[in-house]
């Protein structure tokens, strides 16, 4: 609410034009520049997210912090980034979203600073919530702009690149923040992961302002107060308990606040179904999840998400409590995995022209190809002889089937919003991705802690990786509900 009021006194919406059109042909187009820009405001906050974790036992040491105030630095972030990204695009429709998107770099550059600057924990906290809002404010720009301003293979290119970007975030952020820590540079320890954004975050915006262009729906809208507070409950609700529960040890709280957050969306249904029947302006329009396009997209993000956040989660228990890595050598291992999804992201327009929605279920193959080569990988190999290059072939596999899947999982669900909704549709994608990662650690996170506490962390790995499997499977098979031919 306070977002929604504050923003509306500073970004006026200008008067649309009557010949003003929200499609790509009527926008200026993106050059090569202004795509380099907004997909590094895009890798921003992706590799802020996974940076953080490196530098966590350096920020428990120097601010002397709770393992529950550590687990709010990384959970504030996070759920302020999910609560705040569908309510981003909706102001990036109506205000235009190069301004938008400025504002959120501008903003991220700021709060970064207050981030490296923090002289206590919960001073931490309160920056990292405010660097997250930040980050909603910039990141559904990048998708929209890219489906306003861009066509046909253009568009199929410039998406794919924005797949990849989530791999090679990854990546950067595990390699980066052992680097940083590790070199202490100027005596800034911790500190430097954060102080890093600052000139990245001018430089780009100096080109942003001379690079990106901008679009906005035709028609401004109005602002959507009850559905914007009910859409935060029910996500906090949700994601709040699956990333503080597990390490609190599941207190009333959180199961009780499970419990409410689908009542809580219920509700946020029923008002947004309202205000589109009575000619109002909600937040998502319904009838944006009544697109057969839009619907199947969000689902097969479901397996891929939660797969790769769970993945995530496992991997760096295992490499580095099982098997003795640093966080940089740990980092460094996931290397083959970063390099596949990037070249693969970059061959899937290509491979998507050949064979259509039947892409998915190859990538999916070669996934679990990769996943099963992985789990009989560690099961059979001794413990001493686990080295980054003996991981590299599995790795490998599933960074092509990651890179295959990020690129169409965005490219389906774009293909079907209409132009004059493209910041509410990559919001409501990247939502939907978001709640996914935290469900993936909340639930595959947790159920290898389970076992590996019972058969041993080789075991649980194993298992863990087969679940995994099965949900690949189950997004081979709604894949091929879709039409052959992909917009």
């Amino acid at each position: 609410m306070n977002l929604t009021n504050s923003t509306a006194h500073v970004l006026k919406p200008e008067p649309a034009p009557a010949a003003r059109s929200a499609t790509a042909a009527d926008s200026p187009a993106l050059t090569p520049l202004g795509l380099v820009t907004i997909l590094l405001g895009a890798a921003l906050p992706m590799i802020d997210f996974f940076i953080v974790n490196v530098a966590l036992p350096s920020i428990e040491h120097d601010l002397n912090a709770s393992p529950a105030t550590l687990e709010m630095v990384v959970a504030g972030y996070a759920v302020a980034y999910a609560v705040l990204l569908v309510l981003g695009g909706r102001l990036g429709d109506t205000y235009g979203r190069r301004r938008l998107f400025l504002w959120g770099v501008a903003a991220f550059g700021v709060t970064s600073l207050a981030c490296g600057l923090a002289p206590g924990a919960w001073w931490l906290v309160a920056a990292r919530v405010t660097q997250g809002a930040a980050s909603a404010l910039m990141l559904p720009q990048v998708l929209a702009t890219i489906h306003a301003t861009t066509r046909g293979e253009r568009r199929s290119r410039a998406v794919a690149l924005y797949g990849s970007v989530g791999g090679i975030s990854v990546i950067l952020g595990q390699v980066l923040g052992g680097v940083l820590v590790s070199a202490d540079l100027a005596g800034t320890g911790w500190r430097a992961v954060f102080l890093v954004n600052v000139p990245v975050a001018v430089a780009a915006l100096f080109c942003a302002v001379r690079s990106v262009p901008d679009s906005r729906a035709a028609q401004p809208t109005r602002g959507d107060i009850g559905g914007t507070l009910l859409f935060a409950a029910s996500l906090i609700a949700l994601l709040l308990p699956l990333t503080e529960g597990r390490a609190a040890g599941w207190p009333l709280w959180s199961v009780l606040s499970l419990l409410a957050s689908p009542f809580l969306a219920w509700a946020f249904a029923r008002v947004e179904l309202r205000a589109e029947r009575t000619g109002g302006s909600p937040l998502l329009p319904p009838s944006l999840l009544r697109e057969p396009g839009v619907r199947i997209g969000l689902t097969l993000g479901l397996p891929i998400f939660i797969g790769f956040a769970g993945w995530m989660f496992v991997s760096a228990v295992t490499l580095q409590q099982w098997l003795g890595f640093s966080p940089l050598k740990s980092g460094l291992t996931l290397i083959p995995m970063g390099v596949a999804q990037f070249a693969a992201s970059m061959l899937a327009p290509r491979l998507v022209k050949r064979l259509g929605s039947r892409a998915l279920p190859l990538c999916a193959l070669v996934h679990g190809t990769g996943l099963a080569v992985l789990a009989l990988t560690v099961l059979w190999t001794p413990w001493a002889s686990l080295s980054p290059l003996v991981l590299a072939p599995g790795l490998a596999l599933c960074g092509v089937g990651q890179g295959v899947q990020l690129a169409l999982y965005y490219r389906i669900v774009l293909a079907a919003v209409p132009a004059e909704r493209a910041g509410a549709g990559s919001g409501l994608a990247a939502t939907v991705q978001q709640s996914c990662l935290a469900v993936g650690v909340a639930t595959l996170g947790s159920l290898f802690l389970a076992l590996a506490s019972g058969s041993g962390m080789r075991d649980a790995f194993a298992i863990v990786l087969g679940v995994q499997l099965a949900g690949l499977i189950g997004l081979a098979l709604l894949s091929l509900r879709l039409p052959r031919g992909l917009g």
